[in-house]
């Protein structure tokens, strides 16, 4: 896998998405990658093609736990409380399968900055790159106050903030900020109700 360095919300996106499915930001549903097959569906849903996998390979239950302890990995990175703590930890995650930047021409001709991965790579520690190379692009363009929690008082989700004007508020916007958004709803219209 190449990973560009200048694309780094792919890669906090993706460190977003996999915080968000575990049973720890789930508690009702559940584990949302309880097998190999759901790992697949992650990888398909996010255009990601690691080498461990490229070759038509599905992932294996060895690839969903090494991925299941690479989310908790990454969940205490982004719940890091200093940019010092924050830069390590994404260090070591781009170490475990990163090798030195490189420069490579793209479509258009242009030199690009590239982090490639260990040919032997696992998936979990193909992931752990570009997940750790986003998240040091985060610190580094945006700030580590963009790694936040959810502001939904009933949940533990945790996410990175890579929009442009660094407003969101909640893990999963689809589904944390409609509930807020559906309990103000009802709470204005049951104190309409009680006003007329």
């Amino acid at each position: 896998m190449r990973i560009p360095i200048t694309d780094y919300a792919v890669g906090a996106a993706i460190a977003t998405d996999l915080i968000n499915t575990s049973p720890t930001v789930r508690p009702t549903t559940g584990d949302a990658l309880p097998d190999p097959g759901a790992l697949a569906d992650f990888l398909a849903e996010h255009d990601l093609r690691p080498a461990a996998v490229a070759d038509g390979r599905t992932p294996t239950a060895a690839d969903l736990h090494a991925v299941g302890l690479l989310r908790r990995e990454v969940r205490v990175i982004v719940e890091t409380e200093t940019e010092e703590h924050a830069v390590a930890g994404a260090t070591v995650l781009v170490a475990r399968a990163g090798r030195a930047p490189t420069l490579v021409r793209d479509d258009d001709r242009r030199w690009q900055w590239y982090v490639p991965t260990a040919p032997d790579a696992d998936l979990a520690d193909e992931l752990a790159t570009l997940i750790g190379v986003g998240l040091l692009g985060v610190v580094r363009v945006l700030g580590h106050e963009r790694f936040r929690a959810c502001a939904t008082a009933d949940c533990r989700g945790v996410f990175v903030d890579t929009s442009r004007a660094g407003r969101r508020r909640y893990c999963m916007p689809d589904r944390c900020g409609n509930r807020v958004n559906v309990a103000n709803h009802r709470a204005r219209r049951r104190e309409e109700s009680v006003n007329r």
